[in-house]
């Protein structure tokens, strides 16, 4: 038997750089069975197939408009479902993955550069080529739980009320594997926690949370095993809703009791409530919070499966710009919101005339100046590291 599996975002997004499970599950499932696997991409020789098999994680990756379930045919994920996506079967959702899956793809695009390289009369250096692919490579991949109680409006995972385990770690994990990387949705949040967090620190293998933890369900407890561990990174959270303000503040504190030097990020959704001058004040209010403690904003632009209220907004260039300053940690660093637009419109080349960054903030700050005043300023830098 041929089996056809297509990574519907590796081959609609680019530069898309994180292995799809689904699509190594089912892979593994189909090699054991004896079938031939092939890693597809394109959609122009479905018919070659006995069986193909799509999956789509973003909403917005671009698939053709002819593409629907057949009986050869079959989709799947958040892509295509959103938050009604079907289970997989048993058999397949607790397989051991393919990891293996795209290397014929890797390759491929190794050989691609070597030639590109070549051509331009370029040294190529193959190790700082593959870093791109280390999560293809380097790590195991799972769930150990699944599931969420928070059922926030903006999240795509809606189908459970709780926090359960899923998946013994051994279903996954790999010897031959470097790391260890966790797509659970509410790790902190399931009853398991302590003794599913010491088997993945019994590894001595480098662990991450790939989707974030909830910091509102840290305790110091918590906080002693993750920040004492072999954690692969910087440790990710989330701050989504102002709502919030006071018990992240309490919950920063306690972090930099347990850890003054290690990495901290936080997960920032604006655009979600509105797109007005309260959501773009509410963003800086919860970025200059992050400011005190020495941790790092990532601004994440909501948008659901038919829209994107934020590129509607007349503050869109705002929004633009709050996600290219934030979104690179070595600007962030070292540029107040302010010196990050002078910046950009110092290389701006059309005289006479603002950047885009520039337009937004000026016009902005005519429109707000008491927000202004309060945040274009605020610098990284001038942090306390928590330390109040």
């Amino acid at each position: 038997m041929k089996i056809g599996i297509l990574d519907a975002d590796l081959v609609g997004r680019q530069k898309h750089r994180f292995p799809n499970l689904v699509c190594e599950k089912l892979s593994g499932y189909w090699k054991e069975h004896g079938a031939e696997v092939t890693l597809l991409l394109d959609y122009d020789h479905f018919d070659e197939y006995d069986h193909v098999f799509v999956s789509k994680v973003f909403t917005d990756t671009p698939v053709p408009e002819w593409l629907r379930e057949t009986e050869k045919v079959h989709i799947g994920g958040t892509g295509f479902f959103f938050d009604k996506a079907p289970n997989l079967p048993d058999e397949i959702e607790h397989h051991m993955p393919d990891y293996r899956l795209y290397d014929s793809w890797i390759h491929s695009e190794v050989e691609r550069a070597k030639t590109e390289y070549a051509r331009k009369g370029k040294p190529f250096n193959e190790k700082s080529f593959m870093v791109q692919f280390k999560e293809y490579t380097d790590y195991c991949i799972g769930f150990v739980t699944r599931g969420c109680f928070r059922k926030c409006p903006f999240c795509v995972n809606q189908k459970f009320d709780r926090v359960f385990k899923h998946s013994p770690l051994e279903e996954f994990y790999y010897e031959g594997c470097k790391k260890i990387c966790l797509l659970d949705d509410n790790f902190l949040g399931c009853p398991g926690w302590r003794e599913m967090l010491q088997q993945l620190i019994a590894t001595k293998k480098p662990f991450k949370f790939k989707q974030g933890l909830d910091e509102r369900l840290l305790t110091d407890e918590k906080c002693e095993m993750l920040f004492s561990s072999n954690y692969d990174g910087d440790y990710t959270f989330a701050f989504d809703n102002i709502a919030d303000y006071d018990l992240i503040h309490e919950k920063l504190k306690m972090i930099r009791r347990h850890t003054t030097t290690r990495c901290i990020k936080f997960y920032v959704l604006c655009a979600f409530e509105s797109t007005d001058e309260v959501d773009i004040e509410n963003t800086f209010k919860r970025i200059a919070l992050l400011m005190d403690y020495q941790c790092l904003p990532y601004i994440m632009r909501y948008q659901n499966k038919n829209d994107t209220p934020w590129k509607r907004s007349e503050y869109k260039g705002m929004y633009v710009s709050l996600a290219r300053w934030c979104n690179q940690p070595s600007i962030f660093k070292k540029m107040s919101f302010r010196q990050f637009c002078e910046a950009n419109q110092a290389l701006h080349k059309t005289e006479g005339t603002y950047c885009s960054a520039m337009q937004a903030m000026v016009e902005f700050e005519e429109k707000f100046p008491d927000i202004a005043a309060k945040y274009f300023d605020l610098r990284y830098a001038d942090g306390k590291g928590g330390e109040q």
